[in-house]
């Protein structure tokens, strides 16, 4: 075993999918020279896709501040917004990156993406000594398993679950410093030095976040509509990426400014790690609480969607996802800017590559999110979860704000359909013989499962009809057409889940049962249900059904 091993620059531990949907394992040179030859990257988890493309970001963030689209030097400043805009119109009409430039910028930084070294581990802390020790199943994100907690059906047995090859400890290292849950504990060492206590990082950058970025069509594409030249009307002109900084901070849970550029933001070193190695296996880490800073107002970050402060209206804080909703649900916070504040990313994407005319007028928006679900105090992982939602870019411009309300207003529409279909079910149990009563747990369980299920049944249809508006086509006739259409659909969809409903129910439901000295049956349920069905949409909504 060598102490300096396993170059990720050259070694195969990116996993990338092909156009035949064949998944293989490639550099990380690779993987961006080649990127327009690669579908996606397609890792063991969403969540640790987004952590590697996050690195790739950085590696073409820091090379392109440099370098034009040929890798001839022509270092950015801080005036030179035309020139980064030009920029990346080159990149995009090359339709891959440059040779010259990743290779040069690679050969230059080789030394330091070694993934064990004895004085610069990549993403790591040569020689770190105290910590919290884990072993390979915890860094694994597939079977992450605390000391007093074992999965009893897993993925992984054996040797496969004991120990890591590099390329997977590659992968995971990049995941755990995004998304480290809580429960690791401050060292002694570390509390004596700051006086007896440590601030709390919570968890892993990215796990604070309502990650949010854009899909294109392949690899490359992907990386260029992320690929943000202007954030925050700043130009991503000086870039200081971790492998860059002549020192890697060994100090416990450490609070620092907001970097100012987005390589050293995409490679924060939100914990301090070391993997541990036998024979040519990963078989264990150590773990310390690393850096971390105000998430408030961390408007730098573009890959989030935010959610202001109910007590200071200029407050924002990352707005995470909610795992029991569809992605289009949170269209309003994710979309609109209306009392908000919106992702950089869809910023970018807005104001130049559609508002400077940068990308063609039938590229689609394809947005993705992706995220961790802890449990109690963020102190474990719960589940990790992904979605994608596509639409007409117009509907993000000045011409699409008028189809944001519509469509604003046809989600709040299904949530009260949800609502009174979840009513007409209780009723229905009701009058099956069942008891009103919150101390009944089937009776409060029914407006979860019921509402669930609606959804479920409203998503792809309503996926489609979002992706067929287009703004810029439709007059005003045809926009009534289309948002009567999807009223339609969605009374249609709602009215035979009700149908089924009552269907199920048994023989007590039709004559009715007597609870609290009121009479339940399912003939009055479905009365009530129409006629707050009429109220959602009125007469004219009514007759479209």
């Amino acid at each position: 075993m060598n102490e300096i091993e396993f170059n990720l620059i050259d070694g195969p531990w990116i996993r990338v999918m092909d156009s035949n949907c064949n998944v293989s394992e490639v550099s990380l040179k690779d993987a961006i020279l080649n990127a327009h030859n690669y579908k996606s990257l397609s890792g063991e988890l969403p969540t640790q896709d987004i952590a590697v493309m996050r690195l790739m970001l950085a590696v073409l963030h820091t090379v392109y501040s440099r370098a034009d689209e040929n890798g001839n030097d022509s270092p950015l400043d801080e005036d030179g917004e035309d020139e980064a805009i030009y920029r990346w119109k080159a990149l995009w009409k090359k339709g891959h990156f440059s040779e010259k430039a990743i290779g040069d910028y690679f050969e230059t930084w080789h030394e330091r993406f070694w993934l064990f070294h004895t004085e610069r581990p990549f993403g790591q802390v040569a020689g770190l000594n105290i910590g919290t020790d884990y072993d390979a199943p915890k860094l694994n994100g597939e079977i992450s398993e605390s000391s007093n907690k074992v999965r009893f059906f897993s993925m992984y047995s054996g040797n496969e679950k004991s120990s890591l090859t590099y390329p997977q400890a590659a992968r995971w290292l990049l995941y755990l410093n995004a998304y480290d849950d809580t429960s690791s504990k401050p060292t002694k060492e570390g509390k004596a030095k700051a006086g007896g206590s440590l601030p709390s990082p919570g968890v892993g950058w990215l796990g604070k976040l309502g990650l949010i970025y854009i899909t294109g069509n392949n690899l490359f594409e992907t990386l260029m509509l992320n690929l943000i030249m202007v954030n925050e009307d700043i130009v991503q002109e000086s870039q200081n990426p971790l492998w860059e900084q002549e020192k890697v901070s060994d100090a416990e849970r450490t609070e620092i400014a907001l970097p100012s550029d987005l390589a050293a933001l995409y490679t924060l070193q939100s914990r301090r790690i070391l993997l541990i190695r036998k024979g040519n296996k990963v078989v264990s880490y150590k773990l310390l609480g690393g850096d971390f800073f105000e998430k408030e107002n961390a408007f730098f970050e573009p890959m989030t969607v935010w959610n202001s402060s109910k007590k200071e209206n200029d407050v924002f804080s990352p707005k995470r996802h909610d795992s029991s909703k569809q992605m289009w649900r949170e269209f309003s916070v994710m979309f609109n800017e209306k009392g908000g504040k919106q992702a950089g990313v869809l910023s970018w994407f807005k104001n130049y590559l559609k508002g400077k005319n940068m990308i063609p007028r039938s590229v689609l928006l394809k947005t993705s999110i992706t995220a961790v679900e802890y449990g109690d105090k963020d102190f474990f992982v719960k589940n990790v979860y992904s979605d994608s939602l596509t639409m007409h870019a117009e509907l993000l411009s000045d011409l699409g704000a008028d189809w944001r309300v519509k469509i604003e207003t046809e989600i709040d529409r299904c949530g009260k359909l949800a609502n009174i279909i979840a009513y007409l079910a209780q009723n229905l149990y009701v009058a099956s013989g069942g008891s009103n009563s919150k101390k009944d747990k089937h009776y409060m369980e029914i407006p979860n499962v019921v509402k669930s299920q609606l959804y479920y049944r409203f998503d792809l249809p309503f996926r489609e009809w979002l992706r067929s508006i287009d703004p810029d086509i439709l007059d005003e006739e045809e926009k009534y057409k289309k948002q009567l259409k999807w009223q339609s659909t969605a009374q249609r969809i709602t009215e035979m889940y009700a149908r089924e409903l009552v269907s199920e129910t048994n023989d007590t439901a039709i004559i009715g049962h007597k609870e609290d000295g009121a009479i339940y049956s399912s003939p009055k349920a479905m009365l009530i249900f129409k006629s707050q069905m009429k109220k959602i949409y009125g007469e004219e909504g009514d007759k479209n059904v």
